[in-house]
């Protein structure tokens, strides 16, 4: 009897002991966090801007270097330098080998090192509420998801109360308020209170979002099989929220925490802008701009410059943290 070309090479196959599988030793298990690192590093906008945040961070970090290897301190002022009207003597600002982005009119201070430390007081704010923010939102949300029943009420309905404060009202009223009953009318403001009590203030206002973000994650997951099985097998509330939870909703919370810094960043620079928290000793990107507004026309290169560094702050940062939420998800088509 004769055979078909296809039962010929099932015979042949079975004959021989099976068709040969080539072997792929290349192919190796990719947890989570290393796909999304690879999703992260391909993208181009990730990488660049990921390069100007590690760029300004580390100029933050190195203030006091650049300010021993510049010659030139933050509060040093240089009266000499400016003409009978208060105006720094030369071009744009009397930008020179000296002075690279000039003198501040009025007191003659220096731009360029009060810039360096203005960008040192605003991410050690904004990582610093980002960090106590992301900690409280975290720790809330994730008992009232858990939890449920009067605990997730009373959670709610402190949310719920701390959105509908006015936040600049509030902060307004409060700073004031503080400065008085720690220091009096006549003391001067120690520069570490105003920084304790802007960052405090973000504190109060800004964990609501990571609350209702991570509360909502942990309604979703306790439903779980694999939830149910370590409540089954006896597992307490610390096993389930830090082996159970908290490692399936990491992501989402590494995104709001990304995106926050930004937006603590402008808030600190608002704020300084209309005199709420910092005094004008400290270096911060509100109070530049806000005395650089008496100069449009006749200085412009002192707002200038304090604008265009916290424009591309924030810029790189609300660019890296889409990236970061596209490279984390993994149904993202980037």
């Amino acid at each position: 009897m004769s055979l078909s070309p296809v039962e010929g090479v099932a015979l042949a196959e079975i004959e021989s002991g099976g068709p040969e599988v080539p072997e792929r030793k290349d192919v190796v298990g990719r947890s989570p966090g290393r796909l999304a690192w690879i999703r992260l590093r391909r993208d181009r906008t990730a990488m660049v801007s990921g390069g100007m945040l590690l760029f300004f961070m580390l100029l933050a970090l190195a203030a006091p270097l650049i300010e021993m290897l510049y010659g030139i301190g933050p509060k040093e002022q240089f009266q000499s330098l400016l003409d009978g009207f208060g105006m720094p003597l030369g071009y744009s600002g009397g930008v020179s080998g000296d002075h690279w982005f000039g003198l501040e009119p009025g007191l003659g201070r220096d731009i360029f090192i009060r810039l360096i430390y203005g960008l040192r007081t605003s991410l050690f704010i904004a990582f610093a509420a980002a960090v106590i923010t992301a900690t409280l939102g975290v720790v809330l949300g994730t008992l009232a998801g858990y939890l449920g029943g009067w605990l997730d009420a009373v959670i709610n309905w402190i949310t719920d109360l701390t959105l509908a404060m006015p936040f600049l009202v509030i902060a307004l009223a409060l700073t004031p308020t503080l400065v008085l009953r720690f220091y009096g009318e006549r003391e001067a403001v120690s520069p570490a209170f105003g920084v304790a009590v802007l960052i405090g203030v973000f504190a109060i206002f800004g964990w609501t979002s990571t609350a209702r973000l991570v509360r909502g994650q942990v309604i979703a997951l306790r439903e779980r099989e694999f939830v149910e099985a370590a409540r089954a097998s006896g597992a307490g509330l610390g096993h389930m929220v830090f082996r159970q939870l908290l490692p399936n909703i990491w992501a989402p919370i590494l995104v709001s925490f990304s995106l926050a810094v930004p937006q603590f960043i402008t808030s600190e620079a608002a704020l300084s802008f209309i005199g709420v928290g910092l005094s004008d000793e400290t270096p911060s990107f509100g109070r530049m701009i806000y005395r650089s507004l008496d100069y449009l026309q006749t200085d412009p290169a002192y707002v200038f410059f304090p604008g265009i560094t916290i424009f591309a702050l924030v810029f790189a940062f609300n660019l890296f943290g889409d990236a970061l939420r596209d490279a984390l998800d993994p149904k993202s088509s980037r």
